[in-house]
């Protein structure tokens, strides 16, 4: 299993959490961007730069996904391809996308799209807060738990269950 970032948009405290959490359980964590990124020394994190354009980052997540890995990122249409992809998606703000969860968020964004464009809406979402992060590293924790105890069991790897 590995763990890749869609490191464009993603919070740098939630860029901690998983700096800590990738050398604490000893997991590849891979950042991919369009710009340069700093990560600290360590075996398990690794940053990849893509050239510039768009969804360069979410292809080569995409490509270079297996199943079981997770992918951290607030974007929908790419948390849906992870989930075809017999991987997990988990959003910064703690929201794991599964299977039977990611429709419904997509359906959500689509409709939130719809509303800006007509100019009903002119905000995004709300600042990330310390009840976000902790969300965040909650759900984090509960997927790695998770994995580390499928992984013992010898159970198939693919995807651990979104329950516990």
């Amino acid at each position: 299993m590995r763990i890749w970032i869609d490191a464009d948009a993603c919070p740098g405290p939630v860029k901690e959490i998983l700096f800590r959490a990738a050398d604490r359980v000893r997991v590849e964590s891979i950042l991919v961007a369009n710009h340069c990124l700093k990560i600290p020394r360590s075996p398990f994190v690794k940053a990849v730069q893509v050239r510039a354009g768009f969804n360069v980052a979410d292809a080569l997540i995409i490509d270079s996904l297996a199943p079981g890995d997770l992918v951290i990122t607030a974007d929908i249409p790419l948390a849906a391809e992870v989930v075809a992809a017999a991987a997990t998606a988990l959003n910064p703000r703690g929201t794991l996308y599964t299977p039977d969860t990611i429709q419904e968020h997509l359906a959500r964004r689509d409709f939130m799209d719809e509303l800006r464009s007509t100019g009903a809406i002119t905000g995004g979402p709300s600042v990330l807060s310390k009840v976000h992060l902790q969300a965040f590293a909650n759900q984090l924790d509960r997927y790695l738990t998770r994995y580390a105890t499928a992984v013992q069991q010898g159970e198939n790897l693919k995807r651990p269950s979104p329950g516990a």
